[in-house]
């Protein structure tokens, strides 16, 4: 094909943008294979982006007149000028690829990227809720996933230890859109369409994935199994892959004139050394025999947290709250002290000589013990609870119990216990030959996977009268999760098809249970159903008004539900009703221990970036690559410089040596930002920082990683 190659080349000379083009379209069609999968991959998507202003040099798309549920005009314009007239904005329009040129009310525009576009990515915070101290915080983004990856291959490339992805499974049932249209199940070319939009992604995925030790899982049916099996040996060609099958509606569901269906799939792709966790169950079946306890799950926080009556104000008496003390030197048990009076704080206690007290505290608030001082002092006693690992800062151990469900398995011969600890706590196996511990099954077949008791009926525990179609059993991931990243205490997990959040919920579940550090990263788009689409565009209502984005996956469920979850209160305050089962059961109404940020992705201009005029969009995005942990640095400090707990950013060069000597006090400091065009006056800073800081400069990494395509194969 060498005459073809300086063709294009001489096309390159003449006309740089089309000679561009006619080498990507070499480049597709010289990388199609003989055998294999082959599919028509397409012109790239376009999304549509309202509430981005409508720019010169942007694409954009003409809506239709508000009222009307017609498709609109699906004809990309470049907007070539920007006028004011009589205050109201008016563009000057150029049809791509033609002479046409018309002049609209820039109001009746939507500004459009197409995917083979360079981005410059921004995150805006719009909430969150915080109530795991230190923890690292899960995030939501609210996006179009494929340029939200785009902007993870700059905080996570290379870092993500596990990906769980439920994407949509090709139906035919308008459960996705190709270029902002559905696909409908008469569309000759939706395979390839879903094909072309799966690939795009899992490349993107694959970057962002630990190559040397991660797992990449898919959930899907029948419909697109093969052909998702294929697209994933081609894009994954050195992982190790295995199939599962999962029994979700024992009842099934009927298909005319064909069997009945009442299972799903999951693809694990195995990358590197990564193994699967060891289980005490295969998941075969229900058996007591196949419990997926696991002997870390018996021991659950003393402290009550997650409602009102959790407060130490909450009541007249203080009776619960209480010390428990420890020797100051070695940390061991010490014994558990009187009550405080009414009236008292902590800091007005004087421990016995030589003591610590370790008081019923979250998250600098007074809380109180599960249990009295009684019942406590009998529980240490008798093993049932326990001082957990010492903290290497304040010196305080966590304080855990067994729960009463756990005392009966021992009673009833589930459990049993096989010594004590030096400090008397039970050390608990189970019974019999399935103690032993082994890897999960490739055929699941429990009740808790199925969908409609602990997916949709449990979503609306969390969110009453909010629908969501077919969401997962937050079971059947904590599962999943728990093969991969069971032994993964500090694990990055991501859903870049996050709909209603259960994976974010399932991730606080296992951390809960291990004492786990894990973070999701949650990814969704703030898409309306397409029943809700026609009522609101019949009420004059467009995508970016606030009442139609109102009711969007993100703003409606995702972001309700992860809060919901951490609070262990529905968006209007009421406690939500209802326990947690199987592995880890108590009261949803108690919540987590955890950390949430939301943010919306945004679209920046190249200049203002350079010009470090867009710091507070990209700040964010900052915050995440260094482990998304502690205060943000969101505004541009007058010091010229600012560290917070896990990064620092330099702005102004001649302030280096106070910079470095503050990065150098920051005991969990792993990144710090140098914002230079200078490589001469960068290199002078890094000289200047500790060894073990990652030094990055700004904004040449940032643009580096954004200023080409990329991830269109």
């Amino acid at each position: 094909m060498s005459r073809l190659t300086e063709l294009i080349r001489q096309a390159k000379e003449k006309d740089p943008a089309l000679g561009t083009e006619l080498e990507r379209e070499y480049r597709t069609l010289a990388g199609r294979r003989a055998f294999g999968l082959n599919f028509e991959r397409h012109r790239p998507e376009a999304v549509e982006l309202p509430g981005r202003p409508v720019r010169r040099g942007g694409k954009v798309r003409i809506l239709p007149p508000r009222g009307s549920s017609e498709r609109g005009d699906r004809r990309l314009w470049r907007v070539t000028r920007v006028e004011k007239v009589d205050g109201e904005r008016w563009a000057h329009l150029s049809l791509l690829g033609d002479d046409e040129a018309i002049v609209v009310p820039a109001a009746d525009l939507v500004a459009v990227a197409e995917f083979r576009d360079p981005i410059y990515p921004g995150l805006v915070p719009t909430g969150g809720v915080h109530l795991g101290g230190d923890k690292p915080a899960h995030t939501v983004v609210n996006g179009e996933n494929f340029h939200v990856l785009k902007a993870l291959t700059y905080t996570h490339r290379g870092k993500v230890d596990a990906i769980y992805i439920d994407p949509p499974y090709n139906t035919g049932a308008r459960d996705w859109k190709y270029n902002n249209d559905y696909v409908e199940g008469d569309d000759l070319y939706r395979h390839s369409k879903w094909l072309a939009f799966m690939e795009r992604r899992l490349v993107l995925a694959k970057e962002l994935l630990n190559p040397d030790n991660s797992v990449l899982i898919v959930t899907i049916d029948e419909v697109e199994l093969h052909r998702l099996g294929l697209l994933i040996e081609q894009t994954f060609p050195a992982a190790s892959v295995q199939l599962v099958t999962s029994v979700i509606n024992r009842a099934g569901s009927p298909r005319p004139g064909r069997l009945t269906r009442v299972e799903e799939y999951l693809l694990f792709v195995f990358l590197g050394t990564v193994s699967a966790a060891p289980w005490s169950s295969n998941l075969l079946s229900d058996d007591r025999n196949n419990r997926t306890e696991t002997m870390p799950t018996v021991w659950f926080s003393a402290i009550r947290v997650g409602s009102r009556k959790a407060l130490r104000s909450y009541y007249a008496d203080t009776a619960l709250f209480y010390p428990v003390l420890i020797d100051s030197e070695t940390g061991a048990f010490h014994s558990v002290g009187q009550p405080l009076a009414p009236g008292k704080s902590p800091v007005d206690y004087k421990p016995p000589a030589g003591t610590t007290p370790i008081w019923p505290m979250s998250n600098g608030r007074e809380q109180t013990w599960r249990f009295s001082r009684e019942k406590m002092i009998e529980a240490f006693d008798a093993g049932t609870a326990r001082l957990g690992r010492r903290d290497p800062e304040t010196g305080l151990r966590p304080v855990t119990y067994m729960r009463p469900g756990t005392l009966a398995s021992i009673s009833d011969g589930t459990f049993v216990v096989l010594g004590r600890t030096e400090e008397g706590a039970m050390e608990l196996g189970l019974a019999g030959e399935e103690s032993a511990t082994k890897p999960a099954a490739t055929v699941w077949n429990r009740t808790s996977h199925y969908a409609r008791d602990h997916g949709s009926k449990l979503l609306a525990k969390f969110l009453p009268g909010r629908d969501f179609p077919f969401p997962k059993s937050l079971y059947a991931v904590e599962d999943a999760l728990r093969v991969v990243a069971g032994d993964k205490l500090n694990a990055i997990v991501l859903d870049f098809f996050a709909g209603s959040g259960t994976t974010a919920h399932a991730v606080m579940r296992l951390n809960k249970q291990d004492g786990g550090r894990r973070q999701c990263i949650s990814v969704t788009n703030n898409e309306v159903s397409s029943d809700e689409q026609r009522r609101l565009r019949k009420t004059g209502l467009r995508p970016g008004d606030p009442e139609w984005e109102a009711l969007g996956i993100c703003d409606h469920i995702t972001k309700p539900r992860i809060e919901a979850a951490v609070t262990g209160r529905t968006p209007t305050g009421e406690p939500v009703k209802g326990d947690y089962k199987f592995t880890d059961e108590f009261p949803m109404a108690e919540g987590f221990e955890e950390n949430a940020d939301f943010f919306t992705l945004t679209y920046e201009n190249l200049v203002a970036i350079g010009h470090n005029r867009a710091f507070e969009r990209v700040a964010p995005l900052l915050w995440l690559r260094a482990g998304a942990s502690g205060r943000r640095i969101t505004t541009i400090p007058r010091t010229g410089w600012d560290v917070a707990d896990t990064y620092g950013i330099l702005f102004d060069l001649d302030e280096a040596s106070a910079y470095g000597r503050a990065v150098e006090k920051g005991d969990q400091v792993r990144l710090a930002y140098v914002v230079t065009d200078d490589d001469r006056r960068f290199q002078s800073v890094g000289r200047q920082l500790p060894d073990g800081v990652e030094v990055v400069r700004l904004y040449e990494s940032y643009l580096l990683n954004f200023s080409f395509t990329g991830a269109e194969p």
